[in-house]
């Protein structure tokens, strides 16, 4: 099983934690990732566009001119697509982009995108996230001390308010419980951090 370091906040180890094999080893399966991170995009696209096609453009019942002897393209209505104010042509409708994907595929595309993070060195284990005061400068230091880099998401046990509040201001860290950790949120991010709880949560549920 696959052993890591436990960071405090101020970036001095904790300890080690030992991983489970199940959770933290699996095999890396970039189709089933892809999948997934296709799937919550398009779950995502709200698909509410729409434009006026011909027949549903105000006005241009009358025939512009007569047919011929004119001198001009024929044209049955002004509001054709080649005119100004006509209709569009193959007009966007308002369509559903949802995907869905079974439970079994989504939980090995999260466990696949957890394990590809440990096996890159790209996943923290911090013994506690605590912030006293829920101010900017504490989850600033938090993240130097760190080195998380450009983008990272920090994973609680618990929704904590204040360290929310103070994570919402920084530039590239995101915050999220672990019961809505997903793979779009692990792949999304260069660096993946986690407090101990949340690590024994996620095995507790996909461990068995």
């Amino acid at each position: 099983m696959p052993n890591i370091k436990v960071y405090k906040m101020d970036g001095t180890e904790a300890g080690t934690m030992e991983l489970s094999e199940k959770v933290f080893g699996a095999e890396y399966n970039e189709a089933l990732i892809h999948q997934a991170v296709v799937t919550r995009l398009a779950n995502e696209r709200q698909g509410t566009k729409s434009t006026l096609t011909r027949t549903e453009v105000r006005g241009g019942g009358k025939k512009p001119w007569r047919q011929k002897g004119t001198g001009n393209a024929r044209q049955g209505s002004i509001r054709a697509p080649q005119w100004i104010k006509g209709g569009v042509v193959f007009a966007p409708k308002p369509r559903d982009f949802s995907k869905a994907m079974n439970k079994k595929a989504k939980t090995g595309a999260l466990l696949s995108a957890l394990s590809k993070k440990v096996a890159d060195g790209e996943f923290v284990v911090i013994d506690n996230l605590e912030v006293k005061e829920g101010k900017t400068k504490e989850m600033a230091a938090f993240k130097k001390a760190l080195g998380l880099g450009k983008t990272a998401v920090v994973v609680m046990d618990d929704n904590n308010e204040k360290v929310i509040l103070a994570a919402r201001n920084i530039k590239g860290l995101s915050t999220l419980p672990v019961a809505q950790v997903s793979t779009y949120e692990i792949v999304a991010n260069n660096k993946v951090v986690m407090t101990k709880a949340a690590v024994e949560k996620i095995e507790e549920v996909y461990g068995e």
